[in-house]
């Protein structure tokens, strides 16, 4: 079976870190670019970060410059995105996408992830 899992999700207070995984499973990510999405109660879905297939990264939203990367690792088959300086407006289910090549958000995911939730409260 061909899916994507998060995990790492949970409440963080605000300031605070979390690392959330995306592993592959039934599929090699090495020729995939992942993406993060998130979406918050009440709001649209957002793209957060990306990171192509060669590991370069791209940042589609700037509220997280400076606080989120994203990282992978072939050999694990698994990308992970920390997140640093959690603030409540981060609360979200964070979903995971695999799109093939390059990071182009616009473009159809190939394979999504049921998502984890992050809650940045005190």
């Amino acid at each position: 079976q061909l899916q994507l899992v998060e995990s790492g999700g949970g409440l963080v207070q605000p300031g605070g870190s979390l690392r959330l995984s995306c592993a592959a499973s039934g599929f090699t990510l090495d020729y995939f670019a992942i993406h993060w999405f998130r979406q918050a109660p009440g709001k649209e879905r957002e793209g957060v970060i990306c990171i192509s297939s060669s590991g370069g990264s791209t940042n589609y939203a700037d509220s997280v410059k400076g606080r989120f990367t994203i990282s992978r690792d072939n050999a694990k088959n698994t990308v992970y995105l920390q997140m640093n300086s959690l603030k409540p407006e981060d609360t979200a289910v964070y979903y995971c996408a695999a799109q093939r090549g390059l990071c182009r958000i616009h473009y159809d995911m190939n394979y999504w992830g049921k998502g984890t939730l992050v809650t940045v409260s005190s």
